[in-house]
């Protein structure tokens, strides 16, 4: 039998829940989504830094107390953006947040 996907603001089957209420009520998921807005803030504030054709490439990574990951789709990205880290540190610190320190990956192809 095909499912079907009720539509916005249509009343939910019974035993089910919003994702908002799903999310609120898990501990794991109110902490993944605080970790997800704080890699997504940190991005928001180097944004910035980076050249206009860079931005695209790079994307926010998982945060957690030992490092921020910096994402890239490409290794030229991926290389300005290891030589940047020490001015996104600074950046970072005059915004507020003095640590974990920055990592650079790159997005796997696919």
């Amino acid at each position: 039998m095909p499912t079907t996907v009720p539509r916005p603001g249509a009343p939910l089957p019974a035993g089910t829940q919003a994702i908002g209420q799903a999310l609120a009520g898990s501990e794991p998921l109110v902490a993944l989504t605080q970790r997800l807005r704080a890699s997504q803030a940190r991005l928001d504030a180097v944004l910035p830094l980076l050249a206009p054709a860079m931005r695209p490439h790079v994307k926010a990574g998982p945060i957690d107390e030992t490092g921020w990951t910096l994402l890239a789709t490409n290794s030229a990205v991926s290389a300005k953006l290891r030589q940047m880290l020490p001015a996104m540190e600074a950046h970072l610190r005059t915004c507020g947040w003095p640590g974990p320190p920055v990592r650079v990956k790159m997005l796997s192809p696919g």
